[in-house]
Formats: C-alpha cells, sequence, structure tokens
C-alpha cells in the first residue's frame, strides 16, 4: 500500500527509506515537525494527510497494528530541522507505549519531542480522558497544529495547541455493518441486518445496539451525546464539524446526515463556521459513519481556516 501511495503522490510525500514512514517533501527549517502514526486500514487516514499545513509524517503499522518503535524514532530524527518534534497520536495502548519509547530515545539522541495523544471519542459517556479512544475528529486537531506548525510557532505553543484542540473536540460513529480484515473471513465485529450499533471505533464494536432508525434519529442522537458529554457547555457557540464515512457509506449519505447535523446545531443556536464532508478516517469497508465537532474560539477558526495541501486534502488559506 505505501508503495503505491509514495508513487502516486511523488511530488508530495517520500518514502524514508528503510522504514514505514511517509515524510512529506518539504519541510521547512525551522518549523516545529508534526508527526503523527498508527495502524492501517484507515485511508484516507492517516498518509493521506501528510502535506503543506497539516501532517509532516506518518509512521504506519500493519493493518489495526501499531508502528515499530524504530521506524518513529527514524521519523523524528528525519523531521527535527532544530524546532523539535510534536507526535500526535490516538489512544490506543500499543500506539501510546510505542511513541512514549521512541520519544525518550530521540530525547536521548538530542532530539526534542513531545507527545498528545488525542481522545475525542466520548461514546463511552466518561469525562476520564485516558478510556478515550482516538477518533475521526483527529482530523480536525491535526489540521490546528499543522496550522500552527506552519506559522512559526514554538514547540511548547503548538504543543498548547494540541491540548487546546483535544480538549474542544468531540467525535461518537454509528455502524450498520463491519468491515473484514484482509486476508481473514472474520468480520471486525458482528450485528444483525436491522440494527446498527451506536459508539463505534475504528475496528472496535460500539457501546449498544438498537433497532435501526431512520437517519435523522440516528444523527439526533449522536448530537445529543456529543452536546451533553463532559465537561458540560464545552462547545461553545461556534463549531468546526467533520460527517466522516467509516468506508462503505456513499457519499450521499454522509450529506443526508450533514443536512440534519447541520439543522440540529442551528436549532441549539450553535453555528457552523467550517464543515467537512467525507471519507476521512475509515475502518476499511466499515458501513457507518461519525460525527465530530470542534468547538471554536478565534484561535482555532483561524487554525482550521488555515492552508493545507496534501494527496487527500487541499484547502486555500480563505473562503469556504
Amino acid at each position: 500500500m505505501l508503495a503505491g501511495f509514495v508513487g502516486t503522490h511523488s511530488r508530495l510525500v517520500r518514502r524514508l527509506e528503510g522504514t514505514k514512514a511517509v515524510l512529506a517533501r518539504s519541510v521547512h527549517p525551522g518549523n516545529v515537525s508534526i508527526l503523527a502514526g498508527g495502524g492501517s486500514g484507515h485511508e484516507p487516514a492517516l498518509v493521506g494527510y501528510v502535506g503543506a499545513g497539516l501532517l509532516d509524517g506518518v509512521v504506519a503499522g500493519e493493518v489495526f497494528t501499531s508502528p515499530p518503535v524504530g521506524d518513529v524514532v527514524a521519523a523524528i530524527g528525519a523531521l527535527d530541522t532544530g524546532a523539535g518534534v510534536l507526535l500526535l497520536i490516538g489512544n490506543y495502548a500499543g500506539d501510546v507505549m510505542n511513541f512514549e519509547m521512541a520519544m525518550e530515545s530521540a530525547r536521548m539522541a538530542g532530539h526534542k519531542a513531545e507527545l498528545q495523544v488525542v481522545t475525542d471519542d466520548v461514546a463511552m459517556g466518561t469525562s476520564d480522558t485516558s478510556s478515550r479512544r482516538g477518533l475521526a475528529g483527529s482530523f480536525l486537531i491535526w489540521k490546528a497544529c499543522g496550522a500552527a506548525a506552519a506559522a512559526g510557532l514554538s514547540l511548547e505553543e503548538v504543543r498548547r495547541v494540541a491540548a487546546k484542540a483535544n480538549a474542544s473536540t468531540r467525535t461518537i460513529g454509528v455502524a450498520s455493518a463491519p468491515g473484514t480484515v484482509p486476508g481473514t473471513h472474520k468480520p471486525l465485529f458482528a450485528i444483525a441486518d436491522n440494527e446498527i450499533e451506536i459508539g463505534v471505533g475504528h475496528g472496535e464494536p460500539g457501546m449498544r445496539r438498537k433497532a435501526m432508525p431512520r437517519v435523522d434519529e440516528i444523527v439526533d442522537e449522536l448530537v445529543e451525546h456529543l452536546v451533553s458529554a463532559e465537561p458540560e457547555g464545552g462547545l461553545g457557540k461556534e463549531v468546526a464539524t467533520l460527517v466522516n464515512g467509516l468506508g462503505a457509506t456513499p457519499l450521499m449519505e454522509l450529506y443526508i446526515a450533514q443536512r440534519r447535523l447541520v439543522g440540529n446545531l442551528q436549532q441549539r443556536g450553535v453555528l457552523v463556521h467550517r464543515a467537512f464532508v467525507g471519507n476521512f478516517y475509515t475502518a476499511l469497508e466499515t458501513a457507518g459513519f461519525s460525527i465530530a465537532i470542534m468547538g471554536l474560539d478565534e484561535e482555532l477558526k483561524t487554525l482550521i481556516d488555515a492552508a493545507a495541501r496534501s494527496p487527500h486534502f487541499t484547502q486555500p488559506a480563505t473562503g469556504p
């Protein structure tokens, strides 16, 4: 997969020799670099967002498997141009362990490195972030951090933006059919044809099941969960939204969900400043979608609006 991806997008990205790391062709000397990583099977995440104003590098593991420590250390060394590297990963035990080990090894080698764990999942209904997974809201956090680094902020300031963006972002997903790991015939989880699973992750089952309702009812339930999650009132009155396909949901259906999402938020007096719709962070061919909402202040609004260019996401500096 990486060979095909890098060969297709060689003007924007390159493979770090001897590793499973994909790096941006152009890394600005003196700027902080953003390095993410995790298992494959979520394409276009994570490698699809390596580029200007987003991620400077991604270390890819096998399908749903954490990347090796040595490759992460090598990527940190390749990306550190003097300002340091922020490691930005989802809250999965293997990823956290391997990236923490790599960070310590890189520091011992003289590199500046910091770590932010993304915990946007609110399906479990707990304010204990240690039990929250990193889901599709990661894209909004990558976007904010990539823009902060491109603006020349210090490693400490980019780390602050990462923590702020993470605290401001919530995600919950729903699925009607699971994906299947390549090379096996066993689905990731089992679900009846007339049911949906609420609170799914990227390959993990959800928290509960129910009979399949109309899509408007699904969106309303997800939004209620998002806005009522701890801390109460944390989203504010202006947000960025992401309706994310999990791999097998037609774009047409995602826009139907988007219509209901915007209407629901408007009824709550919440303005959607910028909206994203599409297959941003999938789970193989899972049928379903997730909704992510980031509460915006003026700083996060500027960072979400900033220009970006990568193989699977490009945005001009201004305009819708």
